[in-house]
């Protein structure tokens, strides 16, 4: 067994993860030695999806290839005149039927707020019912895994902000 952990943790609290969630924890399992924040210091994001791309393809995700227009995912928000794609957001990676976003974050996931701008996108992508994101446990000393788990546990607590996704899932690798 590995000494690498992956910590996971599915929201909202009261609802079980699903399979198809966790074989996408399972991804992430699978390289744990090789994207381990604790371990990989100052890893990219952009690296950390590199490693886990193969598995989530084989899940039937499509991933981001590259920076450049043709790699990138697209997921449609909004439409426009003849059903044209007026606004779309990037996402790592998505799963059509299974309504399935996955966001790989590294150093600027906690520090710039990304992992909450990656929520929002999530929430008003259309066709997207769950969202994965996924984030360092050790950022220069800062524990970023638990700080988003402690931000989304707060959101959920509050019942003022009310989520349209199923199911959010935050993996601390």
């Amino acid at each position: 067994m590995s000494k690498h952990k992956i910590f996971w943790q599915h929201f909202p609290k009261h609802s079980p993860c699903t399979d198809f969630l966790l074989h996408i924890v399972g991804c992430f399992e699978e390289v744990s030695a090789e994207i381990a924040s604790l371990d990989n210091v100052g890893q990219a994001s952009n690296e950390v999806l590199a490693k886990v791309r193969n598995g989530l393809q084989k899940l039937g995700f499509t991933v981001e290839t590259s920076k450049m227009a043709e790699g990138k995912i697209k997921v449609p928000v909004l439409y426009g005149a003849n059903g044209k794609v007026e606004k779309a957001f990037e996402a790592d990676a998505y799963h059509a039927t299974q309504k399935t976003v996955v966001e790989v974050e590294a150093g600027r996931g906690v520090t710039n707020y990304q992992f909450l701008k990656d929520l929002f996108q999530a929430c008003v992508m259309q066709d997207v019912d769950y969202a994965v994101i996924a984030i360092r446990q050790d950022y220069r000393g800062s524990d970023d895994y638990s700080k988003v788990v402690t931000f989304i546990e707060t959101i959920y607590a509050s019942n003022r902000l009310i989520l349209p996704l199923k199911g959010l899932l935050i993996v601390g690798y």
